[in-house]
């Protein structure tokens, strides 16, 4: 069915910014210290005060005193899950400061339990065993000590991986009996009994089961997430996918009419439309970059996760005790046949293929197959991007460069999970994980994503820890994962802010220049000036979207 029609921003007050140390990304003009925005909320000049032309200085435009503050293009994150990270809101938030032990989610659960009585799903999200005292992962028997009769699903904070509870598994159909699907695992114990953990594709055997917040919950819970994303600075995110991989781009539509302001391109999941040919739109009208809300192409999962030990290597992770004594490489989550099908469709659409990829088996694998398969028109933007390569190989690196394959990486991942790092893969291993400067170095063009919710930190959508973990290549808790693949912090700004929105399109952001839109974020600290170790103490003091403030701290 064909989509409503978007609404361009209202009408803005012209206004005159001055007095601001203004990083614009714009290489022909690096830097400016005043900008002037107009009625559409464009951008009309900027530059140097003592150049402003004589037509921007009159009382027709109010005027703004940035007060010395360094401004920065609004972020644009690439690889983020807007409407899991919204609907996740009123959940139980497994992290610390939190909750920081099993105990104490098995405490948390049991208030959720007794507030909702016995019918009703009790979810959480975010839980890293690293992180937990027990270090260890939940299970169903942890989980039924808080609630034997009600059902329990908790998502890792991966996103790759659910533990739930006996009454879960009941509602399911899961038992000893039943075969692991394709592309994932329903983790036992030594007798053969389910744990509770649905590692990859297992952890869509609940699903269906699980019910969803009205489309009014839904609709507020994104319009909540904007205001959160404005604080950060965020001007643009993406939809990588939903929990069960339906279309978002209807709910996301709503939101904006409901004051949802941040751009949003929008991912299907390849699941779903292999088995819904016919419920996905991807046509001309769908894929406009100069809507608010825009389909950008498609996504496939390939692997799993590091710190779920589904990440496909080559080299097995460091033994544990949940592998039950067998060496563990990791896993594809889909075939070769899927792979090269999820081609063909970006080819006959002409949309941009994201391909999740960790383990340096699974990012081998899906440059070989696209290389083989050929590159294909995008309108006008890469067409394939591959999200996180953890590790990537010598080989895949300069494939990556000379065909001009996209790197979404997120740099939160080892500053916030390094415990799971370490005891998965080891501290030399560790230390080549996310080569962010042989990346840049090699010619890949390279963006800098949370994957907001799908990891182990309080606020997943926050930039600063992440630039301070891609500029510092130090872990929160100080360790150091290989200086030498650290990026300067105006290389990080770069790939937060013009080259996210040149790779995803975003028509008119990125950059802070004559016909862009007036999208920045004035910071309450120098972050080019600052300390390093500082950076994640940054905060945003003030947020404009198309010449609108947004947001004031």
């Amino acid at each position: 069915m064909p989509l409503e029609p978007q609404q361009f921003p209202a009408a803005t007050v012209p206004t005159r910014f001055i007095g601001g140390r203004i990083t614009t990304e714009d290489p022909a003009q690096p830097e400016a210290d005043a900008l002037v925005t107009d009625a559409t909320g464009r951008i009309a000049w900027i530059g140097c005060a003592n150049k402003l032309p004589a037509a921007f200085a009159g009382d027709a435009y109010e005027e703004v005193d940035l007060g010395g503050a360094r401004v920065i293009p609004g972020f644009v994150d690439a690889h983020m899950h807007a409407v899991m990270l919204a609907n996740f809101a009123p959940q139980i938030s497994v992290l610390p400061p939190n909750i920081a032990s099993i105990a104490e989610l098995t405490e948390a659960i049991r208030a959720r339990r007794a507030a909702q009585g016995p019918n009703a799903w009790v979810e959480g999200w975010g839980y890293d065993e690293a992180l937990l005292a027990e270090h260890r992962s939940p299970t169903r028997w942890d989980l039924d000590a808080g609630s034997p009769d009600a059902p329990v699903c908790i998502m890792r904070t991966c996103g790759h991986i659910r533990c739930v509870n006996s009454r879960a598994l009941e509602i399911a159909g899961i038992t000893r009996d039943t075969p692991d699907p394709v592309g994932g695992e329903i983790e036992r114990d030594a007798t053969g009994e389910p744990t509770g953990v649905l590692k990859e594709t297992a952890r869509d055997l609940v699903t269906p089961f699980i019910p969803k917040p009205s489309e009014h919950d839904a609709v507020q819970h994104i319009v909540d997430l904007g205001r959160l994303l404005a604080s950060q600075g965020i001007v643009a995110a993406t939809d990588m996918c939903s929990v069960d991989g339906t279309d978002t781009h209807p709910l996301l539509l709503a939101a904006a009419r409901a004051g949802f302001k941040q751009d949003v391109a929008t991912y299907m999941l390849w699941d779903y439309i292999k088995q819904n040919p016919d419920a996905y739109e991807l046509g001309p009208e769908q894929m406009d970059r100069s809507q608010q809300i825009f389909a950008a192409g498609i996504k496939i999962l390939t692997d799993g996760s590091v710190s779920g030990r589904t990440a496909w290597f080559y080299d097995p992770f460091l033994p544990s005790e949940r592998d039950l004594g067998a060496t563990n490489c990791g896993m594809p989550t889909c075939t070769d046949d899927d792979i090269d099908h999820a081609i063909a469709f970006c080819q006959n659409h002409g949309c941009q293929l994201s391909l999740h990829a960790m383990g340096t088996h699974a990012i081998d694998r899906v440059i070989d197959r696209v290389i083989a398969a050929g590159l294909w028109d995008a309108n006008g933007v890469p067409p394939v991007r591959i999200e996180h390569v953890t590790a990537p190989s010598p080989h895949a690196i300069s494939a990556m460069a000379a065909n001009g394959i996209v790197v979404v990486t997120q740099p939160i991942f080892p500053y916030a999970e390094i415990g799971t790092y370490l005891t998965n893969l080891g501290e030399e291993r560790t230390r080549r994980c996310y080569p962010f400067r042989t990346l840049v170095d090699a010619g890949v063009d390279v963006c800098i994503s949370t994957d907001a919710p799908a990891t182990s930190w309080a606020v997943p959508s926050d930039p600063f820890p992440n630039i301070k973990s891609a500029v510092t290549r130090q872990a929160y808790n100080h360790f150091d994962f290989d200086a030498a693949e650290a990026l300067s912090v105006e290389e990080a700004l770069a790939r937060y802010t013009r080259e996210p929105a040149r790779i995803l399109g975003f028509e008119g952001l990125g950059m802070l220049k004559a016909g862009y839109k007036a999208s920045f974020a004035v910071l309450d600290r120098d972050i080019l000036a600052i300390p390093a170790d500082e950076i994640d103490r940054v905060q945003v003091a003030a947020t404009y979207i198309c010449g609108e403030k947004v947001f004031e701290r």
